[in-house]
């Protein structure tokens, strides 16, 4: 293995750092203008590079780029996993399966026939092209899906698809990769058993088994002495490298072998993938924008240099053969006109399209770096387009409620006379409900109904009652983390949304007043 020299190790390490000061200053301004944020460190790479001021040079067979990709696609397919909801998933399998096969294959093979047709690329190359531009990122879906406008079939279609198709997507460019090696099929023709063995079973098998065995091993320490909360974050990540590494010692895909051991624990262990979320997702995503610094710095331009006319019909192509699929997908069920929209329009290629593509250049397969160029000129398109469409989205919103939205200390909507004691508490077995049921003896209150200064973490029902009706301003809010919210059918009677990421804010454009009781609602 090859190890980085002291100046070498402490430049990636001051890489590290700016990488995460940067994305922390500017976290604030990218949620609010939807700003790319991808394209915000695919410039600091450009500023860093060669082109740049030199500091950071970064080629295709750079044992930095290959660490930092294979733990990039391990935490993508890991996370993924692990943050599917199960519930939905089944409640919506039809709209799964209806964005993954028609959807999502369907796409992947009319760009591998536009890139064998346009581009002359050899069928298995353009193969392993269409699936990895085929594939959406959740990374640059991220800012689309936390909007409060995007509707809830929209947001799960494309939440369902982002999670799931990367593993669909992967065999396809593993098997493609055979094709392309010297001697292709024939030479692997008596190993093919043994490689769909090791691909399908070895390696998801030796996933579950890793995440049966970790979730086992963490229920029973948290039982007899405990654990951490922050530190069942660093532990889900254990278990994310630990099936990788125990696939990859038995042949099989550690890659599937992540994917598997996430879903092992999202099926089993629901403490476990909430606090991964809080924590692990932010590790992840770190990891996601450091590798887009170092392909930025000169890698992800080289498909620049492919530009020709017929690249250019195959990149504009590429963006809307999407679209054209998924309406035409979508166009029988009962989805609403506006969810079609988004769910056809936004599907981003992104740091997953390069993870794909670089496995065969890892492998040193031929055709790989020329395949890797024509991916990166489409990943450079849609970072600029589709990230500029939620740009426009946010400022026409901002032009269309400018002067409508309500202002400081602007009076609450009016609570319902009543709210039932079972809508108030449903949902709250996971973790302490903020309204208890209605004969619960939680702690005294005075005269005005308002609880007593020692027992204000819990109010009951008939509290809450008694602070309506003395005239107090009082307002239920579904404080519930957004995996939750978006996981279940279920609201409390009344209750306001507060989006949990930016409370203040959203509190404000709702309209609540700053003097009200907050009841908060949550699990």
């Amino acid at each position: 293995m090859e190890l980085l020299s002291t100046e070498s190790f402490a430049a990636m390490m001051a890489l590290v750092g700016v990488v995460i000061v940067v994305a922390a200053l500017l976290s604030g301004y990218i949620e609010r203008s939807s700003f790319p944020q991808v394209a915000v460190f695919l410039a600091l790479g450009a500023a860093l590079g060669p082109q740049g001021l030199g500091l950071l040079n970064v080629g295709l067979d750079s044992p930095i780029l290959r660490v930092v990709a294979t733990l990039s696609l391990t935490l993508v397919l890991f996370t993924d996993a692990v943050s599917l909801s199960i519930r939905e998933a089944r409640k919506y399998s039809g709209l799964a399966l209806l964005v993954l096969g028609p959807g999502t294959l369907s796409s992947a093979a009319l760009i591998s026939l536009l890139a064998w047709w346009l581009l002359r690329l050899p069928p298995a190359a353009a193969v392993i092209l269409g699936a990895a531009l085929a594939s959406t990122d959740p990374v640059l879906l991220r800012g689309l899906l936390r909007r409060p406008d995007v509707p809830r079939e929209g947001r799960i279609a494309l939440r369902l698809e982002s999670g799931l198709n990367d593993v669909i997507l992967l065999p396809v460019v593993l098997i493609a990769m055979i094709f392309l090696r010297p001697g292709g099929a024939e030479g692997e023709a008596v190993s093919w058993g043994k490689l769909l063995l090791d691909l399908f079973l070895l390696g998801p098998a030796a996933g579950v088994l890793v995440g049966l065995l970790g979730v086992a091993t963490l229920d029973l320490v948290r039982r007899r002495i405990g654990v951490r909360r922050d530190y069942e974050s660093l532990y889900s990540l254990g278990i994310a490298f630990a099936a990788f590494a125990a696939a990859e010692a038995v042949h099989g895909s550690g890659f599937l072998a992540a994917f598997m051991a996430g879903l092992t624990v999202a099926a089993l262990d629901v403490e476990l993938c909430d606090c991964f979320l809080e924590y692990g997702e932010t590790t992840g995503e770190m990891a996601l924008l450091f590798t887009f610094v170092l392909l930025g710095a000169s890698l992800i331009w080289s498909g620049l240099a492919l530009l020709t006319v017929a690249s250019l019909a195959f990149a504009l192509a590429t963006i809307f053969i999407r679209p054209v699929t998924f309406l035409l997908t979508l166009a029988a069920t009962r989805i609403d006109r506006k969810s079609r929209f988004l769910i056809a329009w936004f599907g981003p290629r992104g740091l997953s399209s390069l993870l794909l593509v670089l496995l065969p250049v890892f492998a040193g397969v031929p055709q790989s770096a020329r395949i890797f160029s024509y991916c990166c000129l489409v990943v450079v398109f849609s970072v600029a387009v589709h990230g500029g469409t939620l740009m426009a989205l946010n400022r026409w919103k901002d032009r269309h409620n400018n002067g409508d939205g309500p202002q400081d200390g602007a009076p609450a909507a009016e609570p319902p006379a009543a709210i039932p004691a079972a809508a108030v508490v449903a949902n709250a077995a996971g973790g302490g409900p903020a309204a208890a049921p209605e004969d619960e003896d939680v702690g005294e209150a005075d005269e005005s109904g308002v609880p007593a200064e020692a027992d204000r973490e819990r109010i009951t029902v008939a509290e809450l009652r008694r602070l309506w009706d003395s005239g107090e301003p009082v307002v239920v809010v579904d404080a519930r983390s957004e995996r939750t919210f978006l996981a279940s059918d279920e609201e409390a009677v009344g209750a306001v949304r507060v989006d949990p990421n930016r409370p203040a804010q959203d509190a404000q454009e709702k309209g609540i007043p700053k003097e009200a009781w907050a009841a908060l609602f949550c699990t």
